[in-house]
């Protein structure tokens, strides 16, 4: 198949590239690099079934790159939840009003296929744990309410103009090639200050990390869902949560700082703004079409942070 994948030189996305590639397909990758790196694609530079292009979903013409694809894997998105209370028109253009021009390209072009990254945060401080995919959608952040926006825009578009889309509601993925979230935040801090760390809120906050690896293989299993849905939602996390204390110590054992920072709590159950204290999925409608975790959220922790060590450079 003929596949483009927006935000494909991004963290999750570059993954996705590859794992498509591997599998045969011919792929077109647009990104603007603004949170994606050019080098985690340049291992498929000069491949006769890989194209990549510098484009800004929302003021470049898209829709000539979509003539003959067969399906988009739409990862482009502003990932960064705090700034939202910050810049107010951040997630609303770069999230939701990208989504309608790649939906606008895909009516255009007759490509009828698309799958989505979502978001945990679509559903706000659930109270029920681990949350399902019915779970009433409450998001209490900017960037969750723009992930929500997105899926309904998708939801509509595929109803009016016989689209199908899988929609992936992530908890917290980490590991290689990740520019930004706590393990990367911890380590820049620590290497800038080996005997004091700053962590937001009370440390207590609470949350399913899954491996990004771990994260593909749900997404491919995801895609066996071939039936009458137009629209196909489903979980992806881990069946356990850590806490931000327990990372910070991860982070300074995997560093060998010795002795330990002393950790300094900005206080308060959030660490920002918009941010959701507890949070776990039930991905068990995935786990029932055959995808396990290998990885549990301390695992994952642990070898997301020796990835990123070996990969972050020094200031």
């Amino acid at each position: 198949m003929k596949i483009l994948v927006t935000g494909g030189a991004g963290f999750i996305g570059s993954h996705v590239v590859d794992r498509l590639i591997d599998a045969g397909h011919e792929i077109v990758v647009l990104d603007d690099l603004s949170s994606g790196d050019e080098k985690f694609i340049t291992t498929h530079a000069g491949k006769e079934r890989f194209q990549f292009h510098k484009i800004d979903l929302l003021h470049s013409e898209i829709t000539d790159f979509f003539e003959g694809v067969d399906e988009i894997w739409h990862l482009a998105a502003n990932p960064e939840v705090r700034i939202g209370a910050e810049d107010t028109k951040v997630h609303l253009e770069q999230n939701v009003i990208a989504t309608y021009n790649v939906l606008e390209a895909m009516r255009t072009k007759e490509v009828r296929r698309i799958m989505f990254t979502s978001t945990s945060t679509v559903y706000g401080e659930a109270d029920k744990l681990p949350t399902p995919e019915e779970y009433p959608t409450k998001p209490i952040s900017l960037y969750g309410a723009s992930k929500l926006a997105c899926e309904a825009l998708i939801g509509a578009y595929c109803h009016t103009f016989d689209l199908h889309a899988w929609i992936y509601r992530f908890a917290n993925v980490i590991g290689r090639r990740s520019s930004h979230g706590v393990i990367y935040d911890f380590i820049n801090k620590i290497r800038s200050n080996p005997k004091e760390l700053e962590i937001l809120g009370d440390g207590n906050q609470t949350k399913s990390y899954i491996y990004v690896d771990d994260c593909i293989e749900a997404m491919i299993m995801g895609l066996k869902a071939r039936g009458e849905n137009r629209v196909n939602i489903f979980n992806i996390g881990t069946d356990d949560m850590i806490s931000v204390k327990r990372i910070a110590e991860i982070v300074c054992e995997e560093m060998q700082v010795s002795p330990k920072p002393e950790f300094k709590f900005t206080g308060g159950k959030r660490g920002w703004k918009g941010d959701v204290p507890v949070m776990l999925l039930d991905a068990s409608k995935l786990n029932k079409m055959g995808w396990e975790q290998r990885y549990n959220s301390e695992e994952a922790v642990r070898k997301a942070t020796r990835d990123l060590l070996g990969h972050i450079p020094r200031t």
